[in-house]
């Protein structure tokens, strides 16, 4: 695992219980380092949830980019 990858798996440990305690599950498809795009699949309840969108926006974006800067965009399957 990259160095990177290490780092986006570090900040998503810690917002991993809020998630699961709405029955969801967040984790990480593929990473393009020269993109800086985080491809992540949220599941569980999370899956199809109109309130998914701003969980990944405003919570597990608005952290990714501030604790690591090589990531300028996410999206989920």
């Amino acid at each position: 695992m990259s160095h990177v990858l290490s780092r986006i798996e570090a900040t998503l440990d810690p917002l991993r219980p809020y998630i699961a305690s709405h029955r969801g599950h967040v984790e990480v498809v593929d990473f393009d380092e020269a993109e800086g795009a985080l491809l992540l699949r949220l599941g569980g309840t999370c899956q199809g949830c109109s309130a998914s969108s701003v969980t990944l926006r405003q919570g597990i974006e608005a952290r990714l980019r501030q604790t690591v800067p090589e990531v300028r965009q996410v999206e989920a399957l």
